[in-house]
């Protein structure tokens, strides 16, 4: 039962005392585990490309990833009301931008401008940007488009979400690469 005696005058019972500092106590601080908060929970991927858009959401303690919208990219840059407004609708810890590098890893054109428009989110929004390979994103979407379109789930007025989708598969290849296991069977 716990102590319900007033604490040195503070007029707080003791399970109401501020907790005593680690250091102070000397004990170790706790190191980062598969349990801890270190990596962010939810993200939102972009798929940046010079037209469109693509933007997914993902989970990372259910290692689930959906695509959600195409978001237009004109003459004046980035629709940047409707992103701030996925970003307030979704609360992302973290935002995850598509680099498109080349097959041996090199920066194109597309790089920078994937690279630029993750700079300029982060200072509009001042949340963290995690740069992730996007090689061969593309052709995964498209891959998938296809197969969604040949089962007769998806139409080929359905393509603009095609940015979508490849956002989708930028998530989920984050996601695998930061896997989180709550519970492991021993």
């Amino acid at each position: 039962m716990p102590d319900k005696t007033r604490a040195e005058g503070r007029g707080l019972r003791a399970e109401q005392r501020e907790p005593a500092s680690r250091d102070a106590l000397g004990l170790p601080s706790p190191q980062p585990s598969a349990l801890s908060p270190a990596l962010p929970t939810t993200v939102l991927g972009f798929d940046y490309g010079t037209r469109r858009i693509g933007v997914a959401v993902g989970n990372r303690i259910s290692g689930s990833a959906r695509a959600l919208e195409v978001v237009d990219n004109g003459a004046n840059g980035p629709d940047w009301p409707r992103i701030a407004i996925l970003l307030r609708e979704w609360r992302p810890d973290a935002v995850l931008v598509g680099l498109p590098l080349t097959l041996e890893s090199g920066e194109q054109d597309n790089s920078r401008a994937a690279r630029a428009f993750a700079a300029e989110l982060h200072a509009r929004h001042a949340l963290p940007v995690i740069m992730v390979d996007e090689r061969l994103s593309s052709h995964e979407a498209a891959a998938r488009f296809a197969a969604r379109r040949a089962s007769g789930n998806a139409r080929r007025k359905h393509a603009a979400t095609l940015d979508a989708v490849a956002a989708e598969v930028i998530v989920e290849q984050w996601l695998r690469d930061h896997a989180r296991t709550p519970h492991r069977a021993e």
